[in-house]
């Protein structure tokens, strides 16, 4: 596309032209894409409220955009490259025209089973192409998609479902990841059975065949819904800010918020960011590692490649299946051009040592890229050295689940790039750093809690069901700006890099998983009295789980009683959140008012007790020393 940046003068330009003029630089931007109708008005907003709309009084509908505007120049271009768990097992690919006509049928089906526009309907799915197919059905008929990670609990999906009131379910009856053949199906009829009544219909696509349970009536097979239906299907039109998806994310408190993102601004910003960020260009093949279930598998391996007329890469195994050199064999067999994964992959693989990279043909790498948390100094460069060669530069992005897109990152070759920093932001994004108390920090080498204060087209509109939450969580800490939650540094050279979180959020390879939701499943156990939840470093995941526990009697066996307590965390949240530390304390650290002083529990959980602080104002401070002696520092 012709708004690429190309060059550090241009990127300049347009990063200056989109402060100046916020309103022309996107419709400029916009312009680029096919509406059936034009917007009367760019943008309006108040972050007060919040209240944000971008091309207001436009209609479109993204899967246009994404299909049938590409089928005249690259309808035989591959568009979606499926790599399947198996490494012994064949590809399968979709072109442009095969991917349109499979959407329009699967739209058509899921139109037949009653599903009308502004009906949620939930994925749990593993990563194989019908989970894209359904996606973009749903946008084609005006439905909203919620993709839930299909590694989550019954407890979780269910939360999730009756947030939603979704009314199906779509998932498969087998996900195989490594060498694990899970029944998904079992997990969805559990999670049903919680009291879930919106959900009306089950489609389930048949991917291994294996055997399940169903319920007649309800259940239906993918394949004889969507095999025999019509492959056109005209697409819904859509106002610039109809709801396109719900996508959950874990918060400070115990309840996941349904981030909401809409059609016309998020259609904009992720195409513009996926084309300048990486970099993309004609005949490349360009593979972004994350599941579906997260946002950036919605933004960089659905919707952004897509929208840009790319040939995207879905990859349904794990990167150390049937070993760690999988993912340099994947890139080598596909020549793969551009490769996004996560920092726990790129440190995982590093332990398992260089011999399983350095036999590998990686020359068509010409960018790599980094998402879900800051990647660490050794990790960068063993990145850079081992699987770039010194040649590909690395993207390490910042954004999240409520910004859409990438907000702050390198510009592969054009602007420059530095080991831990997240560097400039895109056009389009103003970030500031504040003091506690609410002040804009000004100059270079300075430090603060990031904040943007300019809307960007695909920033959430709303948390599903409760407005007053979003408000609260992103708008409310600081007069008129958006808070995202993380520390940051900006440097001499005013390049940012992110610290990590200031709130009870834990960020465990990527995954955001909140403290409360932790305690909340730990404290189910029957002998639990109280539990504090904190993060900790961790040479894999990044952050580790260190979970600290009150019992109501002494444990009988130690070990037991922890297994009890991981079981129970898997139940209600899913493994991800499992701990990997459990210490039985007999209190916690707490203020005269009752509040955990979860900044003692991090410092002993990470092994710095040199600097405590005074405790001697605390409700129980002999508890600290307790707690200290006991601490499971390896």
């Amino acid at each position: 596309m012709s708004y690429t940046i190309k060059t550090a003068e241009q990127y300049k330009q347009a990063y200056q032209h989109s402060i100046e003029d916020p309103e022309g630089f996107w419709a400029e931007v916009a312009g680029h894409f096919f509406w059936q109708k034009t917007w009367d008005k760019v943008l309006e907003w108040d972050f007060r409220k919040p209240e944000l709309k971008w091309f207001i009084g436009a209609k479109l509908n993204i899967t246009e955009n994404c299909l049938d505007r590409h089928l005249a120049t690259k309808g035989d271009q591959t568009a979606i490259l499926f790599e399947p768990n198996d490494p012994a097992a064949p590809n399968r690919s979709y072109t442009y025209r095969q991917l349109y006509e499979s959407v329009c049928k699967t739209a058509n089906a899921l139109k037949a089973n009653g599903i009308q526009k502004g009906d949620r309907v939930c994925f749990y799915m593993p990563m194989v192409p019908e989970l894209a197919i359904g996606v973009l059905a749903c946008a084609r008929i005006g439905a909203i998609h919620s993709v839930v990670f299909a590694g989550f609990s019954a407890n979780s999906l269910a939360d999730r479902i009756k947030d939603a009131t979704c009314k199906m379910v779509i998932c498969s009856d087998y996900n195989d990841r490594g060498a694990k053949h899970i029944i998904v199906k079992d997990v969805v009829d559990e999670a049903l059975a919680m009291g879930c009544d919106s959900v009306k219909t089950v489609l389930v696509h048949r991917n291994t065949g294996g055997k399940i349970n169903w319920r007649e009536g309800r259940d239906k097979w993918w394949h004889e819904e969507v095999d025999h239906q019509s492959h056109a299907c005209p697409a819904e039109p859509m106002d610039a800010e109809d709801m396109l998806f719900i996508l959950y994310t874990s918060g400070s408190t115990g309840k996941p918020k349904g981030v909401v993102h809409t059609c016309g601004g998020y259609m904009v910003y992720t195409c513009y960011t996926f084309q300048n960020v990486f970099q993309y260009e004609d005949d490349d093949i360009y593979w972004c590692t994350a599941d579906i279930g997260w946002v950036t598998g919605h933004s960089y391996i659905v919707y952004g490649p897509l929208l840009a007329g790319a040939t995207t890469v879905m990859f349904e195994g794990v990167p150390t299946y049937p070993d760690a050199s999988r993912f340099w064999q994947v890139c080598e067999k596909l020549r793969v051009t551009q490769f996004y994964t996560a920092p726990t992959a790129i440190r995982a693989l590093m332990a398992h040592g260089d011999q399983y990279v350095e036999g590998f043909d990686l020359a068509s790498i010409k960018v790599l890229g980094s998402v879900g948390e800051p990647i660490n100094e050794e990790a960068w460069r063993w990145y850079y050295d081992k699987v770039g060669k010194g040649r590909a530069p690395i993207v390490d992005t910042w954004w999240q689940t409520e910004t859409g897109g990438i907000l702050i990152s390198p510009l592969p070759g054009i602007t420059p790039s530095r080991p831990c920093y997240a560097t400039y932001p895109l056009p389009g994004i103003q970030p500031c750093l504040l003091d506690q108390e609410g002040r804009e920090i000004e100059g270079n080498d300075v430090e603060g809690l990031l904040c943007i204060k300019f809307p960007w087209p695909s920033i959430l509109r709303t948390t599903y069901g409760d407005h007053e939450r979003c408000r609260q969580t992103y708008f409310a800490p600081f007069d008129n700006y958006y808070f995202t939650g993380d520390g940051a540094r900006r440097d001499a050279d005013g390049m940012y890099r992110i610290i990590g979180r200031v709130d009870d959020v834990i960020n465990v390879s990527g995954h955001r998983l909140g403290t409360a939701e932790i305690e909340n499943a730990i404290n189910t156990h029957p002998q639990v009295v109280e539990s504090a939840v904190v993060g900790y470093p961790h040479d894999i995941k990044g952050q580790g789980i260190y979970a600290y526990v009150i019992t109501s009697a002494p444990v009988a066996d130690d070990n037991t009683f922890r297994h009890e307590l991981l079981d129970a965390v898997s139940k209600v949240i899913g493994p991800i959140a499992k701990p990997d530390k459990i210490q039985i304390v007999s209190g916690l650290p707490k203020t005269r008012s009752g509040k955990i002083m979860r900044r003692i529990l991090r410092k002993v959980a990470s092994g710095d007790t040199s600097s405590l602080g005074d405790v001697s104002t605390l409700l129980n401070p002999e508890v600290v020393d307790e707690i200290i002696d006991g601490a499971l520092n390896e």
